[in-house]
């Protein structure tokens, strides 16, 4: 029969596969990133193409779109490397369904910037395609997160998913304003998008503040540059003021979108420091369970050449659960010292994994709002009939309307699911 040892052991090597596959999970989400950042800066631009009439910008978002092209290949290299086999890649099948559907979108991606070049979409509908390829490789990020067993690393995957999709508010916000601006006229949805996209991007980065590092902290806080802010801040408010169609200076289409960048690019820094330290943590997490396993490997050794005793009587007499935080060391006297150690071990774990547990029920609270939001845009969608832009912008402007936070919108509307109407097509 095999010994507790053995499953011992078995756990470690269990951990070290597992790591291992959140270390490439890891290396995508640090691409995923990158690739975001390129598309944002190539939505923002092709705005300025479009509000131009195509008379401006054509060449600086040509050389945009080769350098999100590269930033692509990064991103399909990376999905290449995970390991999809059945029985090794354990419940991961929200995640391969998450990728499938971004694959689909960047393929359709050359077909977005044709008619882009053409001038066939409007702004508007421009920055929706762009932001739906966007949601659907952070969709990848959220389960990545999601499925994450380990606490710290699923910490760190929460804030950087947060900080994500601040900096897609952000990006948002710069492609509407620069939208704006161009055309030369002040638009009532627009603006209120923009005052939406504003307090959204705030709230993400408060999330990812409270669960990263203090480095990570005391960076953003040194990335809001009052140089960079004040312009910004004077320009939002000429936006969002100015009465609908009411006239805007074109002229400020170029200061805003720099304005906007900096910004976006001081975000970079952090957004970078963030793939970074979750890096660092995956191989340090690696060589720490590494070392434990070489330790329980030399354990076994060790007492492959010692008689075995009974050690039952240190199990049941010093009235230690393992499912409990804490619990007593054993000592009082039963069973050989091996048999005591290797106990000990058990309990360790025991202990690690009930903390481990808390830990991830914690971390996960913020994931839990998305899961909540998404649920209640599926049953708008089921009910009304509607698209999932057109659920998520129903949701949305509810939000706006009563002065609300969207997770609350959406507890509202999963909590009337036996009474909304359903409308017939």
């Amino acid at each position: 029969m095999k010994s507790a040892l053995s499953f011992l052991m078995a756990a470690r090597r269990s951990e070290i596969a597992g790591l291992q596959r959140l270390s490439l999970t890891s290396e995508l989400v640090g691409a995923i990133g990158r690739l975001v950042h390129a598309l944002q800066r190539e939505r923002g631009l092709s705005n300025l193409y479009l509000g131009s009439q195509g008379q401006q910008w054509a060449a600086e978002r040509a050389a945009q779109v080769a350098l999100s092209q590269g930033l692509q290949a990064e991103v399909e290299r990376a999905f290449d490397q995970l390991d999809t086999d059945a029985a090794r890649s354990g419940h991961r099948a929200r995640l391969f369904g998450r990728i499938a559907y971004a694959l689909q979108g960047l393929s359709a991606l050359p077909r977005l910037r044709e008619r882009v070049a053409s001038r066939q979409w409007s702004t508007d509908r421009t920055v929706a395609a762009y932001a739906r390829l966007i949601q659907a490789l952070l969709a990848v990020v959220f389960e990545a997160a999601d499925s994450a067993w380990d606490p710290g690393i699923s910490r760190h995957l929460v804030a950087f998913l947060n900080f994500l999709q601040g900096k897609e508010f952000a990006g948002q916000e710069r492609a509407t304003g620069s939208a704006l601006f161009a055309a030369g006229r002040a638009d009532a949805d627009s603006q209120q998008r923009l005052l939406h996209f504003i307090e959204s991007q705030e709230r993400c980065i408060q999330v990812c503040t409270d669960l990263a590092s203090p480095a990570i902290g005391t960076l953003w806080q040194e990335a809001q540059r009052p140089e960079h802010l004040m312009p910004l801040e004077r320009m939002r408010r000429i936006l969002c003021t100015t009465t609908p169609g009411g006239t805007l200076d074109a002229g400020q289409s170029q200061p805003w979108f720099d304005a906007c960048t900096r910004r976006i690019d001081a975000m970079k820094t952090v957004e970078d420091a963030l793939a970074a330290e979750l890096q660092g943590l995956c191989q340090l997490r690696l060589e720490a369970t590494a070392r434990e396993l070489s330790e329980l490997e030399r354990v076994a050794g060790r007492s492959a050449d010692r008689p075995q005793s009974d050690g039952a009587p240190d199990f049941f007499d010093d009235g230690a659960d393992p499912g409990l935080p804490a619990m007593a060391h054993a000592g009082n006297g039963f069973g050989a010292p091996m048999d005591q150690s290797i106990l000990e071990l058990v309990r360790d774990q025991a202990r690690r994994l009930q903390r481990m547990g808390d830990e991830l029920d914690t971390v996960r609270a913020s994931l839990n709002e998305r899961k909540t939001v998404e649920r209640a845009k599926g049953l708008l969608m089921a009910h009304r009939h509607l698209s999932e832009d057109e659920a998520h912008k129903t949701m949305r402007q509810m939000a706006m309307n009563q002065n609300k936070r969207l997770i609350d919108v959406a507890e509202a509307v999963l909590a009337m699911a036996d009474v909304l109407p359903v409308r017939s097509r």
